[in-house]
């Protein structure tokens, strides 16, 4: 049975940093991309960075030079270190993972950005 476990969630202060790592357990396949989204209240869950098997990375516009994304393929596990966090990044944090015939979400840790 796949499951992610989340964590690094919590609140912290405008200008601070958060790290997020999700480690995912039970896969027997190798994960293809692997990746964070948000949800914040009242909006659509919006990808925030993924990345591939091989180390290719994508971002969203509003995190670009703010957040990385990384991976550890022999731990399966994804990490997301956000810098200089704005009240506007507070949302609910989810990691997915691709494998070839489906996706798995994670739980969702939350990140509150606040003075």
């Amino acid at each position: 049975q796949v499951q992610l476990v989340e964590s690094g969630g919590g609140l912290v202060q405008p200008g601070g940093s958060l790290r997020l790592s999700c480690a995912a357990s039970g896969i027997t396949y190798n994960i293809n991309t692997m990746g964070w989204y948000r949800q914040a209240p009242g909006k659509q869950r919006e990808l925030v960075a993924s990345i591939g098997r091989g180390g290719s990375t994508n971002y969203a516009d509003p995190v670009k030079g703010r957040f990385t994304i990384s991976r550890d393929n022999a731990k399966n596990t994804v990490y997301l270190q956000m810098n200089s966090l704005k009240p506007e990044d507070t949302a609910e944090y989810y990691c997915k993972i691709s494998l070839v015939f489906r996706d798995y979400w994670g739980q969702g840790t939350q990140v509150t950005v606040s003075s």
